[in-house]
């Protein structure tokens, strides 16, 4: 039998512990699984800090858009500690002029009590064209976003907008990595992930079909085998 490894799941933008709900149920059997608070600090080095202070001393790592953001810091900070790396439908590059921008009007309007407007404009992008008219996944979405409030959403965007270039950093990761996107996430799109996966020896590409930016809830079921490989691996 595997020796049980720690699992230690980061959320997006906007997301909480409700993203994994699937992966949490189906992965458990495997190790302890804990999903990380990301909304206290506006740097994404503080967050990776606070979360590798509470992490255990070797584990697993996951994280999703903002969360692989998260990842990439944590691997800076403490690479000997991580075991496995999963990088899901998110982006190893910085932020454009143009997309500091729109984070900085998303701060304006959530600040302004408008972050019920935020969660309108933003779903259409999180999720696939497929899914558009899925209640249920759009309920999610919203309950996310409540469980994050306009002050940490304010926080999460800071830290998003002054991350580092972690393109340096691909060639250095030498765990076992699975890297997976929805075919069709608008927001880190699959060539991006095709660019990870292309500098990280050994790494695993998943593409999920008629699948957004949010994989964990659109298509559970391909996530989960996709992950629970990588752990068994």
């Amino acid at each position: 039998m595997l020796q049980s490894l720690p699992l230690v799941l980061v959320p997006g933008l906007l997301c909480s512990a409700r993203l994994y709900a699937s992966q949490i149920t189906a992965l458990w059997p495997l190790g302890p699984v804990t999903v990380a608070d990301h909304r206290r600090d506006d740097s994404m080095e503080a967050i990776a800090a606070r979360i590798l202070k509470d992490a255990p001393p070797h584990f697993a790592l996951a994280g999703l858009s903002m969360g692989g953001y998260i990842a990439f810091a944590m691997m800076r900070l403490a690479p000997e500690r991580i075991a496995k790396l999963a990088l899901l439908d998110t982006s190893a590059r910085p932020d454009l002029p143009e997309q500091k921008a729109g984070r900085e009007k998303f701060i304006a309007m959530a600040q302004a009590g408008k972050l019920n407007d935020v969660v309108e404009t933003l779903t259409p992008k999180f999720l696939h064209r497929d899914h558009a008219k899925d209640e249920g996944l759009k309920k999610i979405v919203r309950d996310m976003a409540h469980d994050t409030g306009p002050d940490a959403f304010a926080r999460q965007q800071k830290a998003i907008m002054n991350r580092h270039d972690s393109r340096p950093l691909l060639s250095e990761i030498g765990c076992p990595t699975l890297v997976l996107v929805g075919e069709g996430d608008e927001l880190t799109p699959p060539e991006l992930a095709r660019e990870i996966a292309a500098d990280i020896l050994g790494s695993r590409l998943v593409v999920v079909p008629s699948c957004g930016h949010l994989s964990t809830i659109e298509k559970p079921e391909a996530v989960n085998a996709a992950m629970i490989e990588w752990l068994k691996t």
